[in-house]
């Protein structure tokens, strides 16, 4: 009766240590990832003010390039005022297929990669 009394603390001892483990390992995939979707969000926000910066300078240069040959930088600029308008809508029109749907992929595919899972792995079938 001692020795199954015993086992039996054993037992609970064990199963409260791996359900320590186990929430501390999904606190650090939740870490990982949040990390991984976050970092990746900052690289895409820079590049993307870089390259508005990149845009504004260049867009100005056309529209005083435009605005030379048609002898009015008002009209210059409305050309390419025009221009980003039409862009707009077209964005507008297709923004679930050219935003939406590859943002999401990109999120998704951040949040259920498996690459630990297979480290995972092959450290418990070392262990065994």
């Amino acid at each position: 009766m001692e020795n199954i009394a015993k086992n039996i603390g054993t037992l609970y001892n064990k199963a409260e240590q791996y359900s320590k483990t186990s929430l501390e390992l999904i606190k650090l995939n939740v870490i990982d990832k949040s990390s991984d979707v976050i970092s990746s969000l900052a690289v895409i926000v820079s590049l993307s003010l870089i390259l508005a910066v990149f845009s504004l300078f260049f867009n100005i240069g056309i529209a005083l390039l435009l605005g030379k040959a048609f002898e009015s930088y008002a009209i210059g600029f409305f050309i390419v005022s025009g221009f980003y308008l039409v862009v707009a809508i077209v964005v507008y029109i297709f923004r679930k297929s050219l935003i939406k749907i590859p943002i999401d992929t990109i999120v998704v595919a951040k949040l259920m990669k498996e690459k630990d899972e297979n480290y995972f792995k092959q450290q418990n079938n070392n262990s065994n």
